[in-house]
Protein backbone atom coordinates (compact mmCIF):
# COMPACT_ATOMS: atom_id res chain seq x y z
CA UNK A 1 0.00 0.00 0.00
CA UNK A 2 1.27 3.48 -0.88
CA UNK A 3 1.80 6.14 1.76
CA UNK A 4 2.44 9.88 1.50
CA UNK A 5 0.53 12.25 -0.79
CA UNK A 6 -0.31 12.17 -4.49
CA UNK A 7 2.92 13.88 -5.48
CA UNK A 8 5.20 12.21 -2.91
CA UNK A 9 4.66 8.46 -2.74
CA UNK A 10 6.14 5.89 -0.39
CA UNK A 11 5.92 2.36 -1.76
CA UNK A 12 7.18 -0.90 -0.30
CA UNK A 13 8.40 -3.76 -2.50
CA UNK A 14 9.71 -6.54 -0.29
CA UNK A 15 12.86 -5.31 1.41
CA UNK A 16 13.01 -2.14 -0.72
CA UNK A 17 11.22 1.08 0.16
CA UNK A 18 10.68 3.48 -2.74
CA UNK A 19 10.20 7.21 -2.17
CA UNK A 20 8.91 8.61 -5.45
CA UNK A 21 8.73 12.31 -6.34
CA UNK A 22 5.58 12.14 -8.43
CA UNK A 23 5.16 15.47 -10.20
CA UNK A 24 6.29 14.62 -13.75
CA UNK A 25 4.29 17.43 -15.36
CA UNK A 26 6.67 19.84 -13.59
CA UNK A 27 9.74 17.59 -13.84
CA UNK A 28 9.11 16.48 -10.25
CA UNK A 29 9.56 19.94 -8.81
CA UNK A 30 8.95 19.85 -5.05
CA UNK A 31 6.03 21.74 -3.57
CA UNK A 32 5.42 22.54 0.09
CA UNK A 33 3.05 19.61 0.57
CA UNK A 34 5.71 17.28 -0.83
CA UNK A 35 8.35 18.57 1.59
CA UNK A 36 5.87 18.08 4.43
CA UNK A 37 5.13 14.49 3.40
CA UNK A 38 8.77 13.35 3.31
CA UNK A 39 9.23 12.90 7.10
CA UNK A 40 6.12 10.70 7.28
CA UNK A 41 7.34 8.45 4.46
CA UNK A 42 10.83 8.19 5.94
CA UNK A 43 9.40 7.47 9.39
CA UNK A 44 7.26 4.64 8.00
CA UNK A 45 10.25 3.04 6.29
CA UNK A 46 12.38 3.50 9.40
CA UNK A 47 9.79 1.74 11.56
CA UNK A 48 9.28 -1.21 9.21
CA UNK A 49 11.83 -3.98 9.94
CA UNK A 50 11.12 -5.60 6.58
CA UNK A 51 12.46 -2.53 4.75
CA UNK A 52 16.24 -2.87 4.55
CA UNK A 53 17.10 -0.18 1.96
CA UNK A 54 15.34 2.91 0.59
CA UNK A 55 15.51 4.14 -3.01
CA UNK A 56 14.70 7.77 -3.84
CA UNK A 57 13.61 8.45 -7.42
CA UNK A 58 11.45 10.64 -9.63
CA UNK A 59 8.45 9.65 -11.72
CA UNK A 60 8.85 9.57 -15.49
CA UNK A 61 12.05 9.83 -17.50
CA UNK A 62 12.68 13.60 -17.54
CA UNK A 63 13.88 14.31 -14.02
CA UNK A 64 14.88 12.99 -10.63
CA UNK A 65 13.83 16.30 -9.07
CA UNK A 66 14.18 19.57 -10.95
CA UNK A 67 14.22 21.68 -7.80
CA UNK A 68 11.64 23.54 -5.78
CA UNK A 69 8.35 24.34 -7.53
CA UNK A 70 9.01 27.98 -8.44
CA UNK A 71 5.43 28.41 -9.64
CA UNK A 72 4.37 28.27 -5.98
CA UNK A 73 6.94 30.77 -4.69
CA UNK A 74 4.51 33.68 -4.90
CA UNK A 75 2.14 31.91 -2.53
CA UNK A 76 4.61 29.91 -0.43
CA UNK A 77 7.74 32.11 -0.27
CA UNK A 78 6.46 35.63 -0.92
CA UNK A 79 7.88 37.23 2.23
CA UNK A 80 10.13 36.47 5.18
CA UNK A 81 7.37 34.86 7.26
CA UNK A 82 6.27 32.60 4.42
CA UNK A 83 9.88 31.76 3.66
CA UNK A 84 10.40 30.78 7.30
CA UNK A 85 7.50 28.32 7.10
CA UNK A 86 8.76 26.91 3.81
CA UNK A 87 12.34 26.63 5.07
CA UNK A 88 11.16 24.88 8.23
CA UNK A 89 9.32 22.24 6.18
CA UNK A 90 12.25 21.66 3.82
CA UNK A 91 14.68 21.54 6.75
CA UNK A 92 12.56 18.90 8.51
CA UNK A 93 12.45 16.88 5.28
CA UNK A 94 16.22 17.14 4.85
CA UNK A 95 16.79 16.10 8.45
CA UNK A 96 14.53 13.09 8.00
CA UNK A 97 16.33 11.97 4.84
CA UNK A 98 19.80 12.58 6.28
CA UNK A 99 18.87 10.91 9.55
CA UNK A 100 17.59 7.68 7.98
CA UNK A 101 19.47 4.83 9.67
CA UNK A 102 18.98 2.46 6.72
CA UNK A 103 21.04 2.65 3.51
CA UNK A 104 19.61 4.87 0.78
CA UNK A 105 20.16 5.06 -2.97
CA UNK A 106 19.26 7.91 -5.32
CA UNK A 107 18.18 6.59 -8.74
CA UNK A 108 18.62 9.61 -11.00
CA UNK A 109 17.15 10.15 -14.44
CA UNK A 110 17.34 13.47 -16.24
CA UNK A 111 17.48 16.69 -14.25
CA UNK A 112 18.78 16.74 -10.68
CA UNK A 113 18.70 20.43 -9.95
CA UNK A 114 18.70 22.66 -6.86
CA UNK A 115 16.54 21.03 -4.22
CA UNK A 116 16.74 17.83 -6.23
CA UNK A 117 20.51 17.73 -5.83
CA UNK A 118 20.03 18.50 -2.14
CA UNK A 119 17.77 15.43 -1.90
CA UNK A 120 20.30 13.27 -3.74
CA UNK A 121 23.09 14.45 -1.43
CA UNK A 122 21.24 13.01 1.57
CA UNK A 123 21.49 9.54 0.02
CA UNK A 124 24.36 7.16 0.65
CA UNK A 125 24.76 6.10 -2.99
CA UNK A 126 23.87 8.00 -6.19
CA UNK A 127 23.45 6.17 -9.51
CA UNK A 128 22.43 8.10 -12.61
CA UNK A 129 21.95 7.60 -16.33
CA UNK A 130 23.90 9.11 -19.20
CA UNK A 131 22.14 12.36 -19.99
CA UNK A 132 21.48 13.32 -16.38
CA UNK A 133 22.23 16.92 -15.46
CA UNK A 134 23.23 18.36 -12.08
CA UNK A 135 23.19 21.97 -10.88
CA UNK A 136 22.46 24.34 -8.02
CA UNK A 137 21.07 27.49 -9.71
CA UNK A 138 20.57 29.52 -6.50
CA UNK A 139 22.94 32.26 -7.72
CA UNK A 140 20.71 32.80 -10.80
CA UNK A 141 17.59 33.12 -8.66
CA UNK A 142 18.94 35.29 -5.87
CA UNK A 143 18.28 32.60 -3.28
CA UNK A 144 20.40 32.15 -0.20
CA UNK A 145 21.79 28.61 -0.05
CA UNK A 146 21.99 27.41 3.55
CA UNK A 147 25.01 26.08 5.40
CA UNK A 148 23.64 22.54 5.70
CA UNK A 149 23.37 22.10 1.95
CA UNK A 150 26.77 23.65 1.33
CA UNK A 151 28.39 21.36 3.89
CA UNK A 152 26.80 18.24 2.37
CA UNK A 153 28.19 19.25 -1.01
CA UNK A 154 31.66 20.03 0.35
CA UNK A 155 31.76 16.77 2.29
CA UNK A 156 31.11 14.90 -0.95
CA UNK A 157 33.15 16.72 -3.60
CA UNK A 158 35.46 19.06 -1.67
CA UNK A 159 35.46 22.87 -1.46
CA UNK A 160 36.92 23.62 -4.89
CA UNK A 161 34.25 21.70 -6.84
CA UNK A 162 31.52 22.85 -4.44
CA UNK A 163 32.44 26.47 -5.15
CA UNK A 164 32.35 25.81 -8.88
CA UNK A 165 28.88 24.30 -8.57
CA UNK A 166 27.59 27.19 -6.45
CA UNK A 167 29.39 30.12 -8.11
CA UNK A 168 28.78 29.22 -11.76
CA UNK A 169 25.28 27.72 -11.29
CA UNK A 170 26.05 25.75 -14.46
CA UNK A 171 24.81 22.26 -15.26
CA UNK A 172 27.25 19.39 -14.84
CA UNK A 173 26.95 16.38 -17.14
CA UNK A 174 26.66 12.85 -15.76
CA UNK A 175 30.25 12.19 -16.79
CA UNK A 176 31.50 15.30 -14.99
CA UNK A 177 29.47 14.31 -11.93
CA UNK A 178 31.15 10.91 -11.91
CA UNK A 179 34.61 12.43 -12.33
CA UNK A 180 34.22 14.78 -9.35
CA UNK A 181 32.58 12.16 -7.12
CA UNK A 182 29.05 13.55 -7.17
CA UNK A 183 27.69 10.17 -8.30
CA UNK A 184 28.90 6.59 -7.83
CA UNK A 185 28.00 5.18 -11.25
CA UNK A 186 26.65 6.28 -14.63
CA UNK A 187 24.52 3.79 -16.54
CA UNK A 188 22.82 3.50 -19.91
CA UNK A 189 19.14 4.41 -19.43
CA UNK A 190 17.94 0.83 -19.92
CA UNK A 191 20.39 -0.40 -17.29
CA UNK A 192 19.69 2.20 -14.61
CA UNK A 193 16.76 0.61 -12.76
CA UNK A 194 18.09 -2.99 -13.03
CA UNK A 195 21.42 -1.80 -11.60
CA UNK A 196 19.76 0.06 -8.74
CA UNK A 197 17.60 -2.96 -7.96
CA UNK A 198 20.71 -5.17 -7.95
CA UNK A 199 22.43 -2.81 -5.52
CA UNK A 200 19.33 -2.69 -3.33
CA UNK A 201 19.06 -6.47 -3.26
CA UNK A 202 22.76 -6.83 -2.39
CA UNK A 203 22.39 -4.36 0.46
CA UNK A 204 19.12 -5.89 1.68
CA UNK A 205 20.76 -9.32 1.90
CA UNK A 206 23.44 -8.05 4.29
CA UNK A 207 23.23 -7.80 8.08
CA UNK A 208 21.02 -4.81 9.06
CA UNK A 209 22.85 -4.15 12.33
CA UNK A 210 26.19 -4.03 10.52
CA UNK A 211 24.78 -1.65 7.93
CA UNK A 212 23.36 0.57 10.65
CA UNK A 213 26.67 0.69 12.53
CA UNK A 214 28.61 1.40 9.33
CA UNK A 215 26.30 4.21 8.29
CA UNK A 216 26.43 5.69 11.79
CA UNK A 217 30.25 5.62 11.79
CA UNK A 218 30.42 7.23 8.33
CA UNK A 219 28.06 9.98 9.45
CA UNK A 220 30.04 10.70 12.62
CA UNK A 221 33.30 10.80 10.63
CA UNK A 222 32.00 13.90 8.87
CA UNK A 223 31.18 15.75 12.08
CA UNK A 224 33.60 18.05 13.83
CA UNK A 225 35.79 15.85 16.07
CA UNK A 226 34.49 17.43 19.29
CA UNK A 227 30.88 16.74 18.26
CA UNK A 228 31.24 13.08 17.28
CA UNK A 229 28.99 10.65 19.15
CA UNK A 230 31.55 7.87 19.21
CA UNK A 231 29.99 6.11 22.21
CA UNK A 232 26.87 5.51 20.11
CA UNK A 233 28.99 4.09 17.30
CA UNK A 234 30.82 1.80 19.70
CA UNK A 235 27.50 0.60 21.14
CA UNK A 236 26.19 -0.12 17.64
CA UNK A 237 29.34 -2.10 16.79
CA UNK A 238 29.10 -4.05 20.04
CA UNK A 239 25.46 -4.88 19.27
CA UNK A 240 26.62 -6.55 16.05
CA UNK A 241 28.92 -8.92 17.95
CA UNK A 242 26.16 -9.77 20.43
CA UNK A 243 23.57 -10.40 17.71
CA UNK A 244 21.97 -13.58 16.43
CA UNK A 245 22.91 -12.35 12.95
CA UNK A 246 26.62 -12.61 13.82
CA UNK A 247 26.09 -16.23 14.84
CA UNK A 248 24.15 -16.82 11.61
CA UNK A 249 26.94 -15.24 9.57
CA UNK A 250 29.53 -17.54 11.12
CA UNK A 251 27.37 -20.63 10.60
CA UNK A 252 26.60 -19.70 7.01
CA UNK A 253 30.29 -19.21 6.26
CA UNK A 254 31.20 -22.61 7.68
CA UNK A 255 28.29 -24.28 5.91
CA UNK A 256 29.13 -22.52 2.62
CA UNK A 257 25.66 -21.06 2.15
CA UNK A 258 24.11 -17.62 1.95
CA UNK A 259 23.28 -16.19 5.38
CA UNK A 260 19.72 -15.24 6.31
CA UNK A 261 19.88 -12.13 8.47
CA UNK A 262 16.97 -10.93 10.59
CA UNK A 263 18.34 -7.74 12.08
CA UNK A 264 18.48 -9.14 15.60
Amino acid sequence: MDIGVDKLIGRKEGAIGWMIFNNPARRNAVSLDMWRAIPDVISAFEADPEVRVVVFTGAGDQAFVSGADISQFEAERSDAAAEARYSSASAEASAAMSGLSKPSIAMIRGYCIGGGLAVALTCDIRICEHGSRFAIPAARLGLGYGFGGVKLLIDLVGPAIAKEVLFTARQFTAEEALRVGLVNRVMDPAELEPTVRDYARMIAANAPLTLRASKMAAREALRDPDKRRLAEVEAAVAACFDSADFAEGRRAFMEKRAPVFRGE
